[in-house]
């Protein structure tokens, strides 16, 4: 049982970062995250959630980096922006920011992007919508469990939601830092499970995938 889905909170799931110039090894900008998301195989464990929230009629929000093609509001304060700033950007109309195949929204669910930084609750009208909507917990995949995935959980959590992690649906560029990460850091702040009981604990689809 994961508690907060099984109370009759309404659930979100956020798919993060799940584009080609981060995860295809051909033009991935960080190789050894994309080889950790593949061994992993958290695409077909995220793309079985995403039909199952699908088929509740519960809402999905995809959030993308979409970068300035000059990338000139990025700021080099770190040493994962100075090594982003030295790839392609992931600027509208590349391969590299196009979502991966697979992962790719639909008309009705949400797309929010951000343009620079590192997490996609911050600056960005994710926590706005997510009210509007009444979502009391998140379920969150994608990547990466060093950077993104904790600042979102943090970030989340300070918000009052709470957080769910199907930990096969996350991946970060080191398996012994994502063990630890996931162990010491993440269990925490978040419930940690995995994507089937995930699946289970929204219950049975509705009626055209409508919320009932």
């Amino acid at each position: 049982m994961i508690r907060s889905l099984s109370q009759g909170q309404k659930a979100a799931l956020i798919v993060n970062e799940c584009q080609v110039g981060l995860l295809d090894p051909k033009y991935s900008m960080l190789p050894a995250l994309a080889e950790q998301a593949q061994s992993r195989n958290i695409v077909p464990h995220i793309a079985a959630l995403i039909a199952a929230f699908r088929a509740r009629g519960l809402p999905i929000f995809f959030t993308p980096a979409i970068e300035r093609a000059d990338q000139a509001d990025k700021k080099i304060n770190s040493l994962l922006a100075a090594m982003s700033r030295k790839a392609p950007p992931l600027a509208v109309g590349t391969i590299e920011a196009g979502f991966l195949p697979g992962l790719e929204p639909e008309a009705d669910d949400y797309v929010i992007q951000r343009g620079s930084g590192l997490i996609g609750m911050l600056g960005t009208s994710l926590d706005l919508t997510l009210r509007r909507l009444g979502i009391e917990t998140v379920v969150l995949t994608g990547i990466s469990t060093n950077v993104a995935i904790p600042g979102f959980t943090i970030s989340a959590v300070e918000f009052g939601y709470h957080v769910v992690i199907p930990e096969d649906c996350i991946a970060g560029g080191d398996p012994v830092a994502h063990k630890v990460i996931v162990e010491s850091q993440l269990r925490m702040l978040a419930t940690i499970t995995d994507h089937q009981s995930v699946i289970a604990a929204i219950g049975a689809p509705t009626e055209g995938g409508k919320v009932a």
